[in-house]
């Protein structure tokens, strides 16, 4: 019987829904493990047998190094034809300093949207030319820091626009773009679509004056020079992303046009290319996003505008995974259910929203073995104290008991790298991984949070100090 279980998830998930561009170097094809349970297995028994993942630290992330290094080559190589691009990644995406920095030697910049995320970029090596700062709630300081640097930044609206006016020095090396809504509508999930009509994000072009209120604004800002667009990620079809973008050029086309001059001179096209979490096929491609590209927007790569892309999810999900031990097997109402320590302090969307981010699930034994036998419907329970914390619901898998082991596929992106602190439970370790021939070799990425490090982020050296407002 399989180890894993894959739940089919909605079509739009799993279907085509600056500087130079830099070279990557060539790499060694990924060892010859073919699929996503084989490398898990090879991986989760090494991690055993090294104490990487152990009664006391029973959950853990793990990223295939080598197959971040083929993501970034299949995205480079789709864009090859155009004279001019930058692929920044996006840091919300993975906010660990060690996976910036790899990406930053793979020829990557970073998007951030937040001072923290403009911290790790910095820290990580990122050179500030190869940082865009986006966020719809720029502080003054954030804007004139981003300025100062050289970084740059995409205002989200008109009036951070006359923020930056107040506050861009003269001589100042950061590149100014401003971000549009085209309206083209949503995808299948709401919350990961940015296109809409009422959408927080951008100038809305469609609503009445909009498109005029963008012209005027490029009309007084000779350095306003670049326009942003980002449509959405997950559940965004191909077709829906590529008419934004081409949306976006079209005004670009008109901005230069009615000035008589290029003055628009960058398109930021964002990211957004949807995950297949159904199996362990890479749909849709990069090549295919490039493909609806040319067919929306064929100008886009003739060389007329530099492009960044802004890519996140789809250069690290199947990349990575969650394992967990199983702390105990039971039954309830006639169903199994198998309570593991990965659950909503780590797969926050798989359990607070299960329809749009489901999972795959393996089931493997206590020696990392791929667990066989019979499957039954199984729920996957995680460790937080609310009765919804349940990461797959009437699984078919191999029964799992104590001390057994789940992984859940898929998890490079987001999963692992923005936790939430839900009951205080500490953050996992995360670990990098090759798989070299017969052998596992792993790396730190972050250490696992101490008990310590929470009481201190708990506060616990003002504990007295409320005892002084009387």
């Amino acid at each position: 019987m399989t180890s894993h279980s894959s739940h089919r998830s909605d079509s739009s998930h799993s279907s085509p829904g600056g500087s130079r561009n830099a070279p990557v170097p060539a790499d060694p094809p990924r060892d010859g493990a073919s699929t996503a349970a084989d490398r898990a297995g090879r991986v989760l028994r090494h991690a055993l047998d090294e104490g990487l993942l152990t009664a006391r630290e029973p959950v853990a992330g793990f990223l295939d190094t080598d197959g971040i290094r083929e993501s970034v080559r299949s995205l480079h190589a789709a864009f090859a034809p155009v004279p001019e691009v930058l692929h920044t990644f996006a840091v919300k995406a993975s906010s660990l300093v060690p996976v910036l920095r790899l990406l930053t030697g793979l020829g990557m910049g970073c998007e951030v949207a937040s001072p923290g995320e403009l911290r790790l970029a910095l820290d990580a090596g990122c050179d500030p030319s190869r940082i865009v700062l986006d966020s719809p709630a720029k502080t003054r300081e954030e804007i004139a820091e981003a300025l100062a640097l050289g970084v740059a930044l995409n205002a989200d609206n008109l009036d951070e626009l006359d923020r930056i006016d107040a506050l861009r020095p003269d001589g100042c090396a950061s590149v100014v773009g401003l971000r549009v809504n085209p309206q083209v509508g949503g995808g299948s999930i709401g919350a990961m679509s940015t296109a809409t009509a009422t959408s927080k994000f951008g100038v809305a072009l469609r609503d009445e004056g909009g498109r005029e209120a963008v012209h005027r604004a490029f009309a007084r800002r000779p350095w306003l020079t670049r326009l942003h667009a980002h449509v959405g990620s997950q559940g965004c079809p191909l077709d829906l992303i590529a008419e934004g973008v081409a949306e976006t050029y079209r005004l670009a086309e008109e901005i230069n046009e009615r000035l008589g001059r290029r003055q628009v001179t960058s398109l930021d096209i964002g990211g957004g290319l949807p995950v297949n979490f159904d199996d362990d096929t890479v749909r849709p491609t990069y090549e295919d996003y490039t493909a609806a590209l040319r067919a929306a927007a064929p100008g886009l790569f003739v060389g007329s505008y530099a492009l960044v892309t802004e890519f996140g999810r789809s250069l690290l999900a199947k990349n990575g995974f969650i394992a967990a031990r199983v702390e105990y097997a039971k039954q309830a109402g006639g169903r199994r259910i198998a309570v593991t320590h990965a659950g909503a302090q780590t797969a926050t969307r798989t359990v607070l929203m299960p329809g749009s981010w489901p999972l795959r699930v393996g089931a493997f034994d206590a020696q990392g073995r791929p667990r066989t036998g019979p499957e039954v419907p199984q729920d996957i329970a995680g460790p937080c104290c609310f009765a919804g914390d349940v990461v797959a619901e009437a699984r078919p898998l191999p029964v799992l008991g104590e001390g057994d082991h789940v992984v859940l596929y898929d998890t490079g992106a987001y999963y692992f790298s923005t936790p939430w602190a839900y009951n205080s439970l500490p953050r996992p370790a995360v670990h990098g991984y090759v798989l070299d021939g017969g052998t596992v070799r792993c790396a730190p990425v972050r250490d696992a949070q101490t008990l310590d490090e929470i009481a201190a982020e708990s506060g616990a050296r003002h504990a007295d100090d409320l005892h002084t407002l009387r």
